[in-house]
Parts: C-alpha cells; sequence; structure tokens
C-alpha cells in the first residue's frame, strides 16, 4: 500500500505528481481522499481518524485490494479550518481524481467540503460529523456516526433518569455548528423529560477567560452543566469553573473523545459523563480484535475517533467492492444500500436520509480516563443496555 500524508504542494510539483498518480490510477490503483485536522486545536481528532483509515486500507490491500487493485489514500491537513477543508476536498477532487472521500470529523469543516463533493459528484464519507445539516447537502454526502438530535437525547436521558438531574444550565460555542445543533438538541430533549434549563450561556471559539458565563451560571445553582464543545475548550472550562467554586457535575457529548481531555482538565474533569460512539472496554469481538490490532500497531488505546475512521474506510471500501463501477453515483448507490455492517462501533445500516442507524454509549471520567457506563439505543430500539463487564485492562502506552 502507498499512503500519501502531506499537507498542499505548490501547483507545479502537484501537477506533476498527479499526472503520475492519475496514470497510476486507471491502471493499478483506487485513489481515495482523506481530510483531516492533522495540526491545530482539534489534531487529536484528525491524527487519530487517520490511523483507523490507514488501518482498514492496510487490511484490504493485505487481502489483495479491490478487483486486484490496491487502494491508495491521498490525505491533506485541514488544521481546523472551514477554508481549508473546502480547498482540500477541491484538490483532491479536481486534481487528484479520487473516486471517493473520507472526512472531515468536525461537523463545520465537513459542511465545508462536503458541498464541494456534492457540486462534482463525488461521494464522501464523514466518520464523526453529528450535526444533521451535513448529509443533508445531498445525496452524495454519508456518515457513519448517529446525528446530534439522538446524541442529545442520549445524554438528556441519561442526566434525567440515572442520574436524576431536574436542573441543567449549558454553556456551548456558538461559532460551531456541531456545538449550537447538539446544545439546542439536549435542551429539547431533557425539556421533553421534565427537566428545567436554568440558564444558556455561549462563548466563541479562542475564548480563554469563561468567568462571565461560569458565573451567570453558578447563580442558577444548577445540578449539572452540558458542555458540548471541542475537548480543549471543555477542560479549560472545567478548570476555571472549579476554581471558581462550582461543583455541578459536567455533561458533554462525543466532542470530548480525546485524551487531551484528562491532560489539560486534571482533576476538574473527574466524575464527568459524555456520550460516544464506542468504548473499548466493551466485549464484543470486534471491538477487541480492533482494539489488539491498534495496540500492537501504535502501542496504544484506540479513541472513538480511531474506531470511526477504520469504520467509515471499511464501509467505503465495501462499497467500492460492491459497486459495478467507480463512478461516483455507482459507489454512492452501493453506499445507500448499506445494511448491518457489523463495524468496531456498532452495527451500521444506512437510512433514506444517509445517516447511521446506530447505538451510543456513556462514558465516566475516572483516574483520567473514559470508563464504560452503559449503552442507549435509539429511541423505540429496545431498553439500555447496562454496561458489561470490563474487557482485561489495556496496557499502558510505551
Amino acid at each position: 500500500m502507498s499512503i500519501a500524508s502531506r499537507t498542499l504542494l505548490p501547483l507545479a510539483l502537484l501537477t506533476v505528481l498527479l499526472g503520475w498518480a492519475g496514470l497510476a490510477n486507471a491502471k493499478e490503483e483506487i485513489v481515495i481522499g482523506h481530510y483531516a485536522s492533522m495540526t491545530g486545536d482539534q489534531a487529536t481528532f484528525g491524527q487519530s481518524e487517520a490511523k483507523g483509515v490507514d488501518m482498514a486500507v492496510e487490511e484490504v490491500n493485505a487481502a489483495g485490494g479491490i478487483n486486484g487493485k490496491a487502494i491508495r489514500v491521498i490525505r491533506y491537513d485541514t488544521a481546523g479550518k472551514a477554508q481549508e477543508a473546502g480547498n482540500a476536498v477541491t484538490r483532491l477532487v479536481t486534481r487528484d481524481r479520487v473516486v471517493a472521500v473520507l472526512g472531515e470529523v468536525a461537523s463545520t469543516l465537513s459542511m465545508a467540503g462536503g458541498r464541494v463533493a456534492q457540486q462534482f459528484k463525488v461521494p464522501m464519507v464523514s466518520s464523526s460529523s453529528t450535526n444533521p445539516d451535513v448529509t443533508a447537502i445531498g445525496n452524495m454526502i454519508f456518515r457513519t456516526c448517529f446525528i446530534d438530535p439522538y446524541q442529545g437525547y442520549v445524554v438528556a436521558r441519561f442526566a434525567h433518569e440515572k442520574k436524576g438531574f431536574t436542573k441543567v444550565a449549558t454553556l456551548f460555542d456558538q461559532g460551531q455548528a456541531y456545538s449550537k445543533g447538539l446544545n439546542d438538541d439536549f435542551q429539547k430533549a431533557f425539556k421533553s423529560m421534565g427537566g428545567q434549563i436554568t440558564t444558556e450561556q455561549a462563548y466563541s471559539a479562542g475564548t480563554a477567560d469563561y468567568s462571565a458565563q461560569l458565573s451567570a451560571i453558578r447563580e442558577t445553582s444548577p445540578e449539572a452543566i452540558f458542555i458540548p464543545g471541542y475537548y480543549t475548550q471543555v477542560a479549560n472550562i472545567a478548570r476555571q469553573a472549579r476554581k471558581m467554586g462550582i461543583k455541578a457535575v459536567f455533561l458533554g457529548g462525543d466532542g470530548w473523545d480525546s485524551a487531551k481531555l484528562a491532560e489539560i482538565g486534571g482533576e476538574a474533569i473527574e466524575g464527568a459523563f459524555y456520550s460516544n460512539h464506542y468504548s473499548h472496554q466493551d466485549p464484543r469481538p470486534e471491538v477487541q480484535e480492533f482494539v489488539k490490532k491498534f495496540q500492537k500497531q501504535h502501542g496504544d488505546v484506540p479513541d472513538a475517533m480511531a474506531a470511526l475512521g477504520y469504520d467509515a474506510a471499511r464501509l467505503l471500501l465495501d462499497a467500492i467492492k460492491r459497486s459495478p463501477s467507480t463512478k461516483g453515483a455507482d459507489i454512492a448507490k452501493a453506499l445507500s444500500e448499506t445494511k448491518n455492517f457489523a463495524g468496531v462501533t456498532g452495527m451500521i445500516s444506512i437510512d433514506k436520509d444517509r445517516n447511521a442507524q446506530k447505538n451510543a454509549v456513556m462514558l465516566e471520567m475516572k483516574e483520567g480516563k473514559p470508563a464504560y457506563v452503559t449503552t442507549i439505543p435509539p429511541p423505540g430500539a429496545g431498553d439500555e443496555k447496562p454496561a458489561p463487564a470490563p474487557a482485561p485492562k489495556a496496557p499502558e502506552k510505551k
């Protein structure tokens, strides 16, 4: 396998390389694109997703590729910026001539890239962008994760039914589609269950001082604070809240999923709960086999972004294998027909809106690490499943 991982190259050099790549693609390879935040404030997201994508591609190539052709990944770094996401997908589809695209993690970036993919009729699969507007872009855009209305319901149900909270404040990033959408969905679900939102506070990306928002929250005496942001922001908010004497329990979504959460947040994040796509402690064979392989290759426990990247790549490659050609319309049709795909993050079926129907888990931060609490299925899909016996403890990273 040949995996090209690079930032945007000078046009002259890029043209030469792409001319060669185009010839290779026509005869020997199937080229797919991947755009991700490999640097910037969301770097752990992109880095983890890339590891999962690369593992999936390596496995397919080791098994002979697809119809005798090796899979090659061309990757661009978005640095967590929407403009770079759009630029990256433009280069992937117009210069690299990829047959499909994987990415992004953040919903705002996926929407920027997705609009380009839709315009050029190239299928795109996002591994973990949960805002509903991502797939609403058009019939070429898919995802392998649940969406925010469900995630908001999961956290609200857990907070109200399992923890007994009746008063919750929210604090969200008004500049991120993910954070705004999840904030709204949580509030709607929590209120429908009889809960009270004591106050809604907002901040903007780059904010360093949250004291004004936290002071307003403290005055309402909530039992918990829902913070649907990304890990860096959440960790800093938690530290400032504890310094201000706020003792409320922190609640959040999958944007928390990073080892950096505990590294930055320290003791302030202990006892917090957040929804996620999977837990490495889940004893399902698909999970434990993936964890074992990932640890052997990378030396540490895979987070949800790695698992989602792995599932997204495997699902896309499975669709390409089932497709009668590598034309965008044929691959998109194969993706839309995906049912009961056994992923690490759960059984995946693509619905009419190109979203994945699947379960979610709730995790608790314990001793600096996320611990599996419970699995919650979508409304009407069955009862909540308690946490199973933990799998053997993973070895520490060397």
